[in-house]
């Protein structure tokens, strides 16, 4: 996995000193990381943020005064930054970091036990990843700021049977546009989709009912035995994988599987869409978004093998530019299209 290359600058912020101290020490162990500061609230952030110009924020999700999604509003309104939000593992960490999400936020690190977490080196690794990855993160097009023009998208026409599966990839700028695609929706009347968004376990409920509140599709945690039914979108559980296969009445149904992770995520793209090309074949569509790494390319490839369909991101609407570029190097991939076009071209080949 590659990130960039030059010395990431990061400002900490945290409401506990000894967070600050933690999290600061776990940065610094990477030598392409520096910790340039410190602040204890969203108020003492904006003003570090204006007069240090940093690389990259983590921010504390819970801090006294201004919390931080006030702060996170207040950032992408005066100096948009890259920002790795750093929440508590609760239901009320996971609705927040939803809402951070959808503020532009680029990511997010999970406290694993809470606001004072002692076990943070438990998550360095991830931790350290993320803010390098942020670092090569556009928040311009995370937050909708100097987008290519929407122009008209062209209908194409393409000789095959009606759509059964919609399967998406996702990772880093993911949520955000997720939300985008499934807000512009406008019919029910749709093949069901199935996403794999990169998000821990204890997320991804949360991340299914936003964007349930913001679609007129009926938007869920995926489990066993699920049956996919048109107009449902269903998100793959953080921590497990999910394929899609038919059950003895011959119903697409959603499974689970505790396999490793793949691509080191679980959920796995891959793993999605390779179950989508050998269960549904030439009615399958597959759409890989924005994101670091390779997940989805392998899976994508074989939708097109099996006479699907492909759609890639393109770079132009794409908050890091690496799953859907491996997909369109390994010739996955059937058209690009921005993401605004996405929804329109869904809509066109999977309604009913």
């Amino acid at each position: 996995m590659s990130f960039t290359t030059r010395q990431v600058k990061v400002l900490v912020v945290d409401g506990s000193a000894f967070m600050r101290k933690i999290i600061s020490d776990i940065l610094e162990e990477d030598p392409k990381i520096k910790v340039i500061d410190r602040a204890r609230d969203g108020k003492e952030a904006v003003e570090k943020i204006l007069k240090l110009d940093p690389d990259v924020i983590t921010l504390d999700v819970e801090m006294p005064g201004m919390d931080g999604l006030a702060a996170l509003k207040e950032i992408m309104r005066l100096k948009p930054t890259p920002v790795v939000m750093v929440s508590s593992l609760t239901r009320k960490g996971a609705d927040t970091t939803m809402k951070a999400l959808a503020l532009g936020a680029v990511d997010f690190v999970a406290k694993p036990s809470g606001a004072i977490s002692l076990d943070m080196k438990d998550v360095a690794q991830e931790l350290r990843e993320k803010v390098l990855i942020a670092a090569s993160a556009s928040v311009e097009k995370l937050i909708g700021i100097a987008l290519p023009t929407k122009e008209p998208v062209r209908p194409i026409q393409i000789k095959r049977k009606n759509i059964e599966v919609v399967a998406i990839a996702a990772s880093t700028g993911g949520p955000r546009a997720i939300q985008d695609i499934l807000g512009n929706v406008k019919t029910t009347s749709i093949a069901p989709i199935v996403i794999v968004q990169h998000m821990p376990a204890g997320f991804t409920k949360s991340f299914a009912e936003r964007l349930n509140e913001i679609s007129i599709l009926e938007v869920l945690e995926g489990y066993d035995n699920l049956q996919l039914k048109p107009g449902m979108v269903v998100i793959a559980p953080g921590g497990s994988h999910l394929i899609v296969e038919y059950d003895r009445a011959k119903q697409l149904i959603c499974r689970l599987s505790d396999m490793p992770p793949l691509h080191s995520v679980k959920p796995a793209a891959d793993l999605l869409f390779l179950s989508v090309a050998d269960i549904v074949g030439d009615t399958s569509l597959g759409i890989i978004l924005t994101g670091m790494g390779r997940d989805g390319a392998e899976g994508a490839k074989a939708i097109r093998q099996r006479g699907g369909y492909v759609i890639a991101e393109s770079s132009d609407t794409c908050v890091i530019y690496g799953m859907p570029k491996v997909a369109v190097e390994q010739g996955a991939v059937d058209e690009v299209l921005p993401l605004h076009a996405i929804s329109i071209r869904i809509e066109e080949l999977a309604a009913r």
